[in-house]
């Protein structure tokens, strides 16, 4: 295939070179992003009497043509094209002649890329935003069901406080919420045409930028042509995103994985979430969220690939720039994979209520509930921090706990013990008694719930 820009060149670039130079392997994938905007263009360019509107009506039928073959798979990419722009246009000459020829008129692959990568990358945003919203629905169903379910709250992976699992469960319910925040963000600020700008200085043709960006779905045009090519500040801005949301997915995975284990046993995975061994008929274990752990190295990774790819290039265009879609699809995609498998995986776990009580009965967790006990009567909380910590020295020397120490015991440390501290360090009122906004009472928890409840509803 001869190359559009070979007038220049008495050689033709060699093999290895030219599947080096190549990018359509992984940027075929906006094939339909690079039709939709010559749609766009060619409209425009007949609007401003640049072609004519016969040649507009051929080009568009024709587009919408390879359009469709492409996703009924009767035509075939042709991987010995450069890139997705120079296998489309070829394609289109190929079946409507010369008038194919004047579609690139006024315009670059510099800011036909920048175009496409921008339609592709917002579409992209809508399923991510989607895929959290299921997942922010499981979240809501474990939480519905589990508001009266006491566990130890951690801090440091000790055992801390009672709390309510919803609480917890809330707590990602509220880091997804920020992300879908985040993506919305980035998109805002994406959501600018570049179409126009062409290589760098804009053309000599008198065009209409803002009629291909109203007809693209922006929100207006970038002002700077060369800002308009070279920017891949919405590149970054979504993948931090991303990246975050995998902190959020690792950290929740790491519960899982730690929930599901023997030695907590506090949830168990349904079957359809998990494998077993190849020797050791006992086991389950929870490979899909060890995968997403594992995974958010990868988005990690495709982040630092873009910051490095643009620390040091010179504007405007160039070359490496044509790495940043590998970095950013595979972000996307990898994000879009792990969202599609961790809610319906959260959605149908089951949860081992009674583990969970029992753990929580262990380790004291209601100690700062004796210690306020003690405030209540009147002792200054330092002071009430210290009697309670000898009590707790007391009961792991004897191998008690708080509920098991007999009045008497107590009084032994301070008479201001009656016998209406067992209700105080009772585990569910322990818990009820967090009152304040946020905490892990029911009260607090059901409005967490309709708060997750009116945002997606909000954001439908």
């Amino acid at each position: 295939m001869d190359k559009m820009w070979a007038g220049r060149f008495s050689k033709a670039l060699d093999k290895e070179a030219d599947d080096f130079n190549s990018s359509i392997h992984f940027d075929c994938k906006m094939y339909k992003q690079d039709i939709e905007g010559s749609i766009a263009h060619a409209t425009m360019l007949a609007a401003c009497n640049i072609i004519s509107q016969s040649d507009c009506d051929t080009i568009i039928k024709g587009l919408k043509e390879i359009l469709s073959d492409l996703n009924d798979g009767k035509l075939a990419f042709d991987f010995d094209a450069e890139d997705i722009h120079m296998f489309v246009e070829p394609e289109l000459t190929k079946r409507i002649s010369d008038v194919g020829k004047r579609l690139h008129t006024a315009r670059s692959r510099n800011d036909q890329v920048a175009l496409d990568i921008r339609l592709f990358m917002r579409d992209e945003a809508q399923e991510i935003i989607a895929l959290i919203k299921k997942l922010l629905g499981a979240i809501l169903v474990q939480a519905e069901a589990n508001k009266e379910t006491i566990l130890p709250g951690y801090t440091h992976l000790q055992r801390a406080q009672p709390i309510m699992f919803a609480h917890h469960l809330c707590a990602y319910a509220m880091m997804f919420i920020r992300d879908m925040g985040r993506i919305e963000d980035a998109v805002k600020r994406m959501n600018f045409s570049p179409l126009g700008s062409c290589a760098l200085a804009g053309t000599t043709y008198e065009t209409d930028r803002e009629m291909t960006a109203k007809l693209l779905g922006f929100d207006g045009i970038t002002l700077n042509s060369i800002d308009g090519v070279s920017d891949r500040d919405f590149c970054v801005e979504l993948m931090s995103a991303f990246a975050l949301i995998m902190t959020h997915l690792s950290r929740f995975a790491e519960e899982v994985i730690l929930w599901s284990s023997w030695e907590f046993k506090f949830v168990e995975l349904d079957d359809s979430y998990t494998t077993g061994s190849s020797i050791m008929p006992q086991k389950k274990n929870p490979d899909m969220a060890e995968l997403v752990r594992r995974k958010t190295g990868i988005v990690y990774g495709d982040l630092m690939a873009m910051l490095t790819i643009l620390k040091g290039i010179p504007l405007a265009y160039n070359k490496d720039m044509q790495e940043d879609k590998e970095a950013i699809f595979d972000s996307s995609e990898t994000v879009k994979k792990c969202l599609s498998v961790f809610a319906p995986m959260i959605e149908t776990m089951s949860v081992r209520k009674d583990k969970m009580y029992a753990a929580a009965g262990e380790g004291f967790i209601n100690a700062t509930d004796l210690a306020d006990y003690l405030v209540k009567k009147g002792q200054p909380f330092r002071s009430a921090y210290k009697t309670v910590g000898q009590i707790v020295g007391k009961c792991v020397a004897e191998g008690k706990t708080l509920e098991t120490l007999t009045l008497p015991e107590y009084k032994e440390f301070d008479n201001l013990f009656e016998e209406d501290l067992y209700a105080e360090i009772d585990l569910k009122n322990c818990a009820e008694k967090r009152i304040s906004a946020g905490g892990t009472s029911v009260a607090s928890i059901e409005v967490q719930i309709e708060y997750i409840k009116a945002f997606l509803n909000k954001s439908i």
